[in-house]
């Protein structure tokens, strides 16, 4: 699989720009109406009674802000924020290490949390409930237990995969907020405040147009933002309009819809080959050269999540909308 643009999955590029583009405190976050005005409640009422967050627990697809909140948890709680992921400690002791280095009322921020090793979730069980850690000393016969306290801390895990998380994990998180895909006018008010930052003059039709192709996703927003701005700049005035959004878009392939090549030559292939399904994924897969897992989780969801392919018992189906998209007609319906 080739590198896409319109990936959301976060790339070097988006490493680069992000740190200057998240908004610092909720009431300049934009979107996540619900998850934000819970947070404000939860934040201000911890604040008035001078005790720590609840454990946060942020859910949904990646690109929509999960770490952005969390460094606004910290920030508005008026605390440092520590950074790691589930991947990156490998041992209970790794753990031990990043917890005792805590400070009171500091947030740990722990990215893709489902990824934890076993003996690492569990050390965190007291950790979050009775903030402290148990701690083996000494091998076989000599061996103790003991019992070191921690500072109080709010732990603030982000996950893509929800379902992957153990039921006891998930339980000690006071707050847990599933982040949702952001509509078009929000994504426009984003793209006009990221530009901003960037210095470059877009108007309305301009912003409008890259926010219908970003997918519902900030940091691809602001990625096809950074791309249209070189276009705009060796181009056109250096100004982003709709023209200059249309043509800059269009040569980096990303349609109307924000489909990109691959999307739409899953769907041809199934309206062209097999007449819009039923099909297997396996056998679309073959025919366009890709492997199977990588369409099934990769291209496939936001197809689904679109309305332009059906996943029905005998197999997948190009939907009405998938052959409007290329102006054909649906000759059959299954």
């Amino acid at each position: 699989m080739g590198k896409r643009i319109i990936t959301t999955e976060i790339t070097e590029e988006d490493r680069k720009i992000e740190n200057t583009l998240r908004p610092q405190m909720l009431s300049d976050y934009i979107g996540q109406k619900k998850a934000k005005e819970n947070l404000k409640v939860y934040i201000d009422a911890a604040k008035q009674r001078n005790e720590t967050l609840d454990h946060v627990l942020f859910y949904g697809p990646p690109g929509l802000g999960k770490t952005t909140l969390a460094s606004i948890i910290a920030n508005e709680m008026s605390v440092n924020m520590k950074v790691t992921s589930g991947p990156a400690i490998e041992k209970p002791g790794d753990m031990a290490a990043i917890l005792n280095n805590l400070q009171e009322g500091d947030v740990l921020f722990v990215d893709e949390i489902h990824r934890l090793n076993r003996q690492v979730e569990e050390l965190l069980y007291p950790a979050m409930e009775d903030y402290a850690i148990d701690i083996v000393i000494g091998k076989g016969a000599t061996a103790k237990s003991i019992r070191l306290d921690l500072p109080k801390f709010t732990l603030v895990g982000a996950t893509t995969r929800a379902g992957m998380l153990t039921p006891p994990l998930r339980d000690r998180f006071g707050v847990v907020n599933r982040l949702e895909f952001y509509t078009t006018e929000e994504l426009k008010e984003i793209i006009c405040r990221s530009a901003e930052v960037f210095r470059v003059e877009i108007n309305e039709e301009g912003a409008l147009e890259l926010a219908r192709r970003s997918r519902g996703t900030p940091r691809l927003a602001n990625r096809l933002l950074k791309r249209v701005r070189d276009f705009a700049q060796v181009k056109y005035d250096g100004r982003i309009t709709k023209e200059v959004a249309d043509f800059a878009l269009d040569i980096l392939e990303v349609d109307k819809l924000g489909l990109d090549n691959t999307d739409r030559e899953i769907l041809l292939t199934m309206i062209e080959k097999f007449g819009g399904g039923p099909v297997g994924i396996e056998t679309v897969a073959t025919t366009i050269g890709e492997d199977a897992g990588t369409i099934e989780e990769v291209y496939e969801p936001y197809l689904v999540q679109n309305g332009l392919i059906l996943r029905t018992p005998r197999g997948r189906v190009v939907s009405d909308l998938g052959y409007k998209h290329f102006g054909l007609h649906q000759e059959k319906l299954v």
